[in-house]
Protein backbone atom coordinates (compact mmCIF):
# COMPACT_ATOMS: atom_id res chain seq x y z
CA UNK A 1 0.00 0.00 0.00
CA UNK A 2 1.33 2.96 -1.08
CA UNK A 3 -1.14 6.42 0.52
CA UNK A 4 -1.80 9.58 -0.81
CA UNK A 5 -3.04 12.30 1.81
CA UNK A 6 -4.71 15.74 0.68
CA UNK A 7 -3.95 17.89 3.91
CA UNK A 8 -1.98 16.32 6.61
CA UNK A 9 -3.90 17.76 9.45
CA UNK A 10 -4.19 16.20 12.94
CA UNK A 11 -6.70 13.58 12.06
CA UNK A 12 -4.68 12.60 9.01
CA UNK A 13 -1.80 12.59 10.74
CA UNK A 14 -3.06 10.39 13.53
CA UNK A 15 -3.82 8.05 10.64
CA UNK A 16 -0.59 7.88 8.75
CA UNK A 17 1.08 7.41 11.98
CA UNK A 18 -1.21 4.23 12.96
CA UNK A 19 -0.81 2.79 9.17
CA UNK A 20 2.90 2.38 9.39
CA UNK A 21 2.86 2.63 5.53
CA UNK A 22 4.69 4.77 2.61
CA UNK A 23 3.07 8.33 2.13
CA UNK A 24 2.42 11.89 0.54
CA UNK A 25 0.89 14.18 2.12
CA UNK A 26 -0.33 17.64 0.82
CA UNK A 27 -0.64 20.94 3.04
CA UNK A 28 -1.44 24.26 1.68
CA UNK A 29 2.05 25.52 2.10
CA UNK A 30 4.25 22.29 1.77
CA UNK A 31 5.60 22.53 5.56
CA UNK A 32 7.19 20.06 6.95
CA UNK A 33 8.57 18.01 3.76
CA UNK A 34 4.98 17.78 2.41
CA UNK A 35 3.95 18.56 -1.12
CA UNK A 36 1.79 21.92 -1.96
CA UNK A 37 -1.76 21.23 -2.89
CA UNK A 38 -1.09 23.89 -5.64
CA UNK A 39 1.84 21.76 -7.31
CA UNK A 40 0.11 20.10 -9.40
CA UNK A 41 2.85 17.86 -11.29
CA UNK A 42 4.29 17.47 -8.27
CA UNK A 43 0.88 16.05 -6.70
CA UNK A 44 0.05 13.96 -9.72
CA UNK A 45 3.24 12.46 -9.78
CA UNK A 46 2.51 11.25 -5.89
CA UNK A 47 -0.89 9.90 -7.31
CA UNK A 48 0.81 8.57 -9.95
CA UNK A 49 2.83 5.87 -7.57
CA UNK A 50 -0.04 5.75 -4.76
CA UNK A 51 -2.60 2.74 -4.52
CA UNK A 52 -4.74 4.44 -1.95
CA UNK A 53 -6.06 8.21 -1.16
CA UNK A 54 -7.22 9.88 1.68
CA UNK A 55 -8.42 13.44 1.65
CA UNK A 56 -8.98 15.46 5.06
CA UNK A 57 -9.44 18.54 3.33
CA UNK A 58 -12.73 20.17 3.90
CA UNK A 59 -15.01 22.26 1.55
CA UNK A 60 -13.90 25.39 0.46
CA UNK A 61 -16.66 28.63 -1.06
CA UNK A 62 -17.13 26.83 -3.61
CA UNK A 63 -16.68 23.07 -3.48
CA UNK A 64 -14.34 20.74 -2.78
CA UNK A 65 -10.99 21.87 -4.05
CA UNK A 66 -9.51 18.29 -4.11
CA UNK A 67 -12.21 17.02 -6.73
CA UNK A 68 -12.04 20.19 -8.11
CA UNK A 69 -8.89 19.92 -8.97
CA UNK A 70 -7.75 16.13 -9.42
CA UNK A 71 -11.07 13.83 -9.63
CA UNK A 72 -9.50 12.58 -12.78
CA UNK A 73 -6.56 11.85 -11.16
CA UNK A 74 -7.68 10.17 -8.40
CA UNK A 75 -9.93 7.75 -10.52
CA UNK A 76 -9.33 3.63 -9.88
CA UNK A 77 -8.21 3.88 -6.35
CA UNK A 78 -8.94 3.31 -3.04
CA UNK A 79 -10.82 6.29 -1.80
CA UNK A 80 -11.21 7.88 1.18
CA UNK A 81 -12.68 11.07 2.90
CA UNK A 82 -12.93 12.27 6.36
CA UNK A 83 -16.73 13.80 6.30
CA UNK A 84 -18.33 15.21 9.34
CA UNK A 85 -21.57 14.09 11.13
CA UNK A 86 -22.94 17.57 10.73
CA UNK A 87 -24.26 16.57 7.14
CA UNK A 88 -27.32 15.00 9.66
CA UNK A 89 -28.27 18.08 11.09
CA UNK A 90 -30.14 18.71 13.49
CA UNK A 91 -32.10 15.16 15.15
CA UNK A 92 -33.45 16.69 18.11
CA UNK A 93 -31.55 14.12 20.43
CA UNK A 94 -32.49 11.51 18.64
CA UNK A 95 -29.85 8.81 17.57
CA UNK A 96 -29.09 8.58 13.81
CA UNK A 97 -27.19 6.10 11.17
CA UNK A 98 -25.71 6.22 8.17
CA UNK A 99 -29.33 5.25 6.26
CA UNK A 100 -30.65 9.03 7.24
CA UNK A 101 -30.53 11.68 4.53
CA UNK A 102 -27.06 13.26 4.93
CA UNK A 103 -28.00 16.76 3.15
CA UNK A 104 -29.75 18.08 6.17
CA UNK A 105 -26.51 20.15 8.07
CA UNK A 106 -26.03 23.78 8.54
CA UNK A 107 -23.12 23.81 5.77
CA UNK A 108 -24.76 22.78 2.45
CA UNK A 109 -21.03 22.68 0.95
CA UNK A 110 -20.09 19.94 3.34
CA UNK A 111 -23.35 18.05 2.68
CA UNK A 112 -22.27 18.22 -1.44
CA UNK A 113 -19.23 17.20 -0.69
CA UNK A 114 -19.99 14.50 1.16
CA UNK A 115 -22.50 13.47 -1.34
CA UNK A 116 -19.71 13.38 -4.06
CA UNK A 117 -17.23 11.38 -2.44
CA UNK A 118 -19.78 8.76 -1.74
CA UNK A 119 -20.16 9.09 -5.33
CA UNK A 120 -17.35 8.04 -6.74
CA UNK A 121 -17.23 5.09 -4.79
CA UNK A 122 -15.11 6.16 -1.36
CA UNK A 123 -15.00 5.64 2.26
CA UNK A 124 -16.97 8.29 3.81
CA UNK A 125 -15.81 8.67 7.35
CA UNK A 126 -18.31 10.89 9.09
CA UNK A 127 -16.96 12.25 11.97
CA UNK A 128 -18.14 14.10 15.21
CA UNK A 129 -15.75 16.15 17.51
CA UNK A 130 -12.20 14.92 17.22
CA UNK A 131 -9.96 14.95 20.41
CA UNK A 132 -7.17 13.79 21.48
CA UNK A 133 -3.29 14.58 22.85
CA UNK A 134 -3.04 18.57 22.59
CA UNK A 135 -6.55 18.87 21.39
CA UNK A 136 -9.16 18.03 24.31
CA UNK A 137 -11.28 19.63 26.99
CA UNK A 138 -8.48 19.52 29.07
CA UNK A 139 -6.68 21.99 27.10
CA UNK A 140 -9.62 23.91 27.00
CA UNK A 141 -10.12 24.03 31.08
CA UNK A 142 -6.90 24.22 31.90
CA UNK A 143 -6.13 27.37 29.17
CA UNK A 144 -9.50 29.01 30.07
CA UNK A 145 -11.24 28.76 27.22
CA UNK A 146 -13.86 26.40 28.21
CA UNK A 147 -17.39 26.72 29.08
CA UNK A 148 -20.16 25.55 30.17
CA UNK A 149 -23.82 26.45 28.24
CA UNK A 150 -26.64 25.31 30.78
CA UNK A 151 -28.76 23.70 27.75
CA UNK A 152 -30.46 21.09 29.06
CA UNK A 153 -31.01 17.92 26.94
CA UNK A 154 -28.23 18.97 24.60
CA UNK A 155 -25.99 16.04 23.56
CA UNK A 156 -23.11 15.48 21.01
CA UNK A 157 -21.49 12.73 19.96
CA UNK A 158 -17.43 12.86 20.04
CA UNK A 159 -14.30 10.18 18.76
CA UNK A 160 -10.82 10.17 20.30
CA UNK A 161 -8.09 10.86 17.34
CA UNK A 162 -6.63 7.02 17.93
CA UNK A 163 -10.23 5.76 17.34
CA UNK A 164 -10.81 7.38 14.05
CA UNK A 165 -7.25 6.27 12.54
CA UNK A 166 -8.20 3.02 13.87
CA UNK A 167 -11.50 3.20 12.13
CA UNK A 168 -10.09 4.53 8.63
CA UNK A 169 -7.74 1.91 8.71
CA UNK A 170 -10.16 -0.67 9.16
CA UNK A 171 -11.97 0.84 5.88
CA UNK A 172 -8.76 0.11 3.79
CA UNK A 173 -10.45 -3.43 3.30
CA UNK A 174 -13.81 -2.89 3.50
CA UNK A 175 -16.91 -1.97 0.87
CA UNK A 176 -17.28 1.77 -0.09
CA UNK A 177 -19.91 3.51 1.46
CA UNK A 178 -20.47 6.05 4.69
CA UNK A 179 -19.62 5.37 7.92
CA UNK A 180 -19.89 6.94 11.55
CA UNK A 181 -17.02 7.12 13.93
CA UNK A 182 -18.10 8.06 16.89
CA UNK A 183 -18.02 6.46 20.65
CA UNK A 184 -20.68 4.75 22.24
CA UNK A 185 -22.10 7.63 24.96
CA UNK A 186 -23.04 10.96 23.13
CA UNK A 187 -23.02 13.40 25.93
CA UNK A 188 -23.71 17.25 26.89
CA UNK A 189 -20.99 19.91 26.52
CA UNK A 190 -21.31 20.55 30.11
CA UNK A 191 -20.65 16.73 31.34
CA UNK A 192 -17.88 16.51 29.21
CA UNK A 193 -15.82 19.71 30.52
CA UNK A 194 -17.02 19.54 33.49
CA UNK A 195 -15.44 16.14 33.77
CA UNK A 196 -12.28 17.12 32.56
CA UNK A 197 -12.24 20.41 35.32
CA UNK A 198 -12.44 17.14 37.77
CA UNK A 199 -9.57 15.23 36.50
CA UNK A 200 -7.27 18.66 36.55
CA UNK A 201 -8.81 19.18 40.33
CA UNK A 202 -9.97 22.79 38.81
CA UNK A 203 -13.46 24.66 39.41
CA UNK A 204 -15.77 23.82 36.79
CA UNK A 205 -15.47 26.98 33.82
CA UNK A 206 -18.43 29.13 33.72
CA UNK A 207 -22.02 29.03 31.87
CA UNK A 208 -21.75 31.60 28.82
CA UNK A 209 -25.74 32.19 28.04
CA UNK A 210 -26.31 31.07 24.73
CA UNK A 211 -26.71 34.98 23.07
CA UNK A 212 -23.07 35.58 24.41
CA UNK A 213 -21.45 33.23 21.97
CA UNK A 214 -20.20 33.62 18.67
CA UNK A 215 -22.91 33.01 15.28
CA UNK A 216 -20.94 29.75 14.79
CA UNK A 217 -20.93 28.77 18.34
CA UNK A 218 -24.64 29.45 18.37
CA UNK A 219 -25.10 27.33 15.17
CA UNK A 220 -23.03 24.35 16.49
CA UNK A 221 -25.19 24.77 19.84
CA UNK A 222 -28.57 24.34 17.73
CA UNK A 223 -27.57 20.87 16.87
CA UNK A 224 -28.80 18.48 19.13
CA UNK A 225 -28.55 14.44 17.69
CA UNK A 226 -26.50 11.06 18.77
CA UNK A 227 -24.96 9.69 16.10
CA UNK A 228 -25.05 5.54 16.19
CA UNK A 229 -21.67 3.62 14.95
CA UNK A 230 -22.94 0.26 14.39
CA UNK A 231 -22.56 0.19 11.07
CA UNK A 232 -18.80 0.73 11.42
CA UNK A 233 -18.72 -2.42 14.19
CA UNK A 234 -19.95 -4.81 11.91
CA UNK A 235 -18.57 -3.63 8.64
CA UNK A 236 -15.26 -2.08 9.77
CA UNK A 237 -14.64 -4.87 12.57
CA UNK A 238 -13.71 -1.60 14.80
CA UNK A 239 -14.60 -0.86 18.34
CA UNK A 240 -13.69 2.20 19.77
CA UNK A 241 -10.96 1.72 22.60
CA UNK A 242 -12.36 5.02 24.63
CA UNK A 243 -15.63 3.77 24.51
CA UNK A 244 -16.83 7.37 26.05
CA UNK A 245 -15.46 10.42 27.12
CA UNK A 246 -14.84 9.24 30.66
CA UNK A 247 -12.17 6.73 29.02
CA UNK A 248 -10.62 9.34 26.48
CA UNK A 249 -10.21 12.10 28.94
CA UNK A 250 -8.65 9.58 31.88
CA UNK A 251 -6.02 8.36 29.51
CA UNK A 252 -5.18 11.83 28.06
CA UNK A 253 -5.10 13.08 31.82
CA UNK A 254 -2.68 10.27 32.77
CA UNK A 255 0.08 11.75 30.00
CA UNK A 256 -1.05 15.37 30.25
CA UNK A 257 -0.40 17.61 33.29
CA UNK A 258 -2.30 20.90 34.15
CA UNK A 259 1.00 22.70 33.05
CA UNK A 260 1.20 20.87 29.51
CA UNK A 261 -2.68 20.61 29.05
CA UNK A 262 -2.84 25.03 29.59
CA UNK A 263 0.09 25.39 27.20
CA UNK A 264 -1.42 23.54 24.38
CA UNK A 265 -3.38 25.67 21.61
CA UNK A 266 -6.57 25.81 23.38
CA UNK A 267 -8.46 27.04 20.32
CA UNK A 268 -7.63 24.18 18.63
CA UNK A 269 -8.35 21.65 21.18
CA UNK A 270 -11.11 20.10 19.92
CA UNK A 271 -11.84 19.31 16.19
CA UNK A 272 -15.18 20.11 14.77
CA UNK A 273 -15.82 18.13 11.65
Amino acid sequence: MRLFVFGLGYAARAVVDAAGAPFLATTRDGRDATIRFDDEDAVLAGLAASTHVLSSVPPDDTGDPVLRRYEAAIAGRWLGYLSSTGVYGDTGGAWVDESAAADRGRRPLRNVADAAWCSLGARVFRLPGIYGPGRSPLNRVAGGEAHRTGIAGQVFSRVHVDDLARGVIGGFDAPAGAYNLSDDEPAAQDAVVGYAAQLLGVAPPPIVPLEQLSPAARGFHAENRRVANGKAKRVLHWRPRYLDYRAGLRALSATTSPTAASAAPAAASVVQR
